[in-house]
């Protein structure tokens, strides 16, 4: 929270502080700003010193939770312990271990991602087809099926979701088992789920073998998604915290890549090309579960489990031989009571009226974030490719094209966020990604008939444009899933599962108007965020409440916090 740290990004982690409700108690420490029962915040910071930032007093909790712990893209800063009013930095930097333990966490963005880019790919190959869907095979090569509907079958897009629908039970499930085993085991655990589920699905013959594979692997996406981004909040230098913890979201799309590639080179292959595409996902698992067997838990959770000497022993070896870590231990002590005191009341707290702003956007940004379109076009855009006239390894090519895009975007956005703050890029990105959909619309309306597929400039035309909106889409919306965690993972895990498992269908029967649902989303989503999410470019995380007392609308309900009058004097 140095006054030149940046901060573009803390809107993310403000306003999506609620999203860990189903966390282990050391995310609780994000409560630290929200308006909270007095009697209860005084009882708080008794067990630890005050931090002073820019020579206001603040919890404890606030600094090593929202400093130590969850920085938000902070390359060259991070809150530490205090000395004489004064922030400092811990002691330790960026040792072999944390690179190589952060390394594997950030894998866990990989499996994730290479399963969004194999399915779609894998569901238009004529191998798989003519294995286990052989009716829609026949449909895809029929002159007389209706060019939108093709790919309609409910089972084929049964292949899809069903890892998402077991996505959500198992990232409901990771907090609580995360208390008892630690986020090392969960990751080992979530990381031989996916092995196990990815041999299965290759040596599949049956579609109900497909289908056990695919829940393996949603479990294993569901709690590996659950740990790696609080891992690597955990156990990476203050300094560096953020470049580390946004390497996930980098994973992700890197690993959609990859499959995209895979997908492009298994699809000559007659019979069993299918089986690698979906066989290769052993590879990153087994670099998870090899990895997650190697590292040590992150020192909080230890700590939370009742075992400080392990923590304190993860802790110096993390952070180096001649490091001297006894201000953080003593701090990650300190932050672990704490959290544990916002444990209770969390649910009635969201329920009064102080905490409304936060409750309304805990549920908006996962809901706005799925329906942006972003998941039927990562997913399917091979499909659509083949929709509207691309031959398979065309389509494929396109959709390896379209995903470098929002590689590329994620990399850039690191640049820019806070430069212009993430609510500008959210506008512009929902403006762009709306047009975008208009257009895709209008193109198909006018040039793709029940009789075949368009000409190739325009074909060209729907690449070049979605090619546009995942670039905004990595911009904008796409950096805050290695954010949304908890209650708010699972809602997007529910989402999705809805959205791909009834994506084709809609696709059959809404045609080009498909697009036009997306982008009245779109149109909702970008009206909330420019009048209902305030800007927090520059301003400390101590004073975010009074970011909130000094809104149009929400100040309606955060105006009498006490506390937040006093930030409004740090923000003047």
């Amino acid at each position: 929270n140095h006054p030149g740290a940046p901060n573009g990004n803390r809107v993310l982690i403000a306003l999506a502080s609620p999203l860990f409700l189903n966390l282990d108690p050391t995310s609780f420490l994000l409560f630290s700003f929200l308006p909270a029962n007095q009697k209860q915040t005084k009882k708080s910071r008794k067990p630890c010193s005050p931090i002073k930032s820019q020579g206001k007093p603040i919890s404890s909790a606030l600094a090593t939770g929202l400093g130590a712990y969850h920085s938000s893209r902070m390359p060259g800063r991070g809150l530490a312990a205090a000395e004489g009013g004064r922030m400092r930095d811990y002691s330790g930097g960026v040792t072999v271990p944390v690179a190589v333990i952060c390394l594997i966490a950030a894998s866990c963005g990989l499996i994730f991602g290479y399963d969004v880019g194999v399915t779609g790919g894998v569901t238009q190959m004529e191998s798989f087809l003519k294995k286990f869907f052989p009716e829609v095979l026949r449909g895809v090569r029929s002159a007389k099926r209706d060019v939108y509907c093709k790919y309609d079958n409910q089972v084929l897009t049964a292949f899809t979701s069903s890892l998402y629908i077991a996505s959500t039970l198992s990232s409901l499930m990771a907090s609580h088992v995360t208390r008892k085993v630690g986020r090392q085991a969960i990751m080992l655990i979530g990381g031989a789920l996916f092995l196990v589920g990815s041999i299965i699905n290759a040596a599949a013959v049956h579609v109900a073998m497909l289908i056990i594979g695919r829940l393996l692997l949603g479990f294993g996406v569901g709690f590996t998604t659950q740990a790696a981004p609080l891992y690597l909040a955990g156990t990476s230098p203050a300094r560096w915290r953020g470049a580390f913890t946004a390497a996930y979201y980098s994973f992700l799309c890197a690993g959609t890549v990859a499959a995209n590639v895979v997908n492009y080179f298994t699809n000559p292959i007659p019979n069993w090309g299918w089986r690698v595409s979906l066989g290769a996902a052993a590879v990153p698992a087994m670099i998870i579960v090899i990895g997650a067997l190697l590292v040590p838990d992150t020192p909080s959770s230890l700590v939370l489990r009742g075992k400080p000497e392990e923590a304190r022993a993860s802790l110096q070896r993390i952070r180096g031989a001649d490091a001297n870590v006894e201000a953080e231990f003593k701090d990650i002590v300190c932050a672990v009571k704490e959290a544990r005191q916002h444990d209770e009341g969390t649910f009635k707290r969201l329920r009064s009226k102080g905490y409304r702003p936060y409750t309304v956007i805990m549920v908006a940004i996962p809901v706005f974030f799925d329906f942006t379109g972003f998941l039927v076009i990562f997913i399917f855009s091979t499909v659509l490719f083949r929709t509207v006239g691309f031959p398979s390894d065309k389509a494929l090519l396109g959709s390896i094209i379209i995903n470098m895009g929002g590689l590329f975007a994620v990399i850039v956005s690191a640049f820019v966020v806070d430069r212009y703050g993430r609510r500008f890029l959210f506008i512009a990105g929902g403006i762009i990604m709306l047009l975008c959909h208009v257009a895709v619309s209008w193109i198909l309306a006018e040039h793709l008939g029940k009789e075949g597929a368009m000409a190739r400039n325009y074909a060209e035309g729907v690449l070049a444009l979605l090619f546009i909106y995942t670039f905004s889409f990595g911009m904008s919306w796409g950096p805050i899933k290695s954010v949304a965690q908890g209650i708010a993972l699972s809602v997007t895990y529910i989402l999705s599962f809805v959205q791909s498992q009834v994506f084709i269908t809609l696709l059959c029967h809404l045609k080009y108007a498909i697009f036009l649902f997306y982008a009245a989303w779109l149109v909702a989503m970008t009206v909330f965020v420019a009048g209902f999410l305030p800007e927090t470019k520059g301003v400390p995380l101590e004073a975010m409440r009074a970011v909130f007392a000094r809104h149009w609308y929400w100040k309606r309900f955060v105006k009498d916090a006490p506390v937040a009058k006093q930030e409004l004097q740090v923000i003047n």
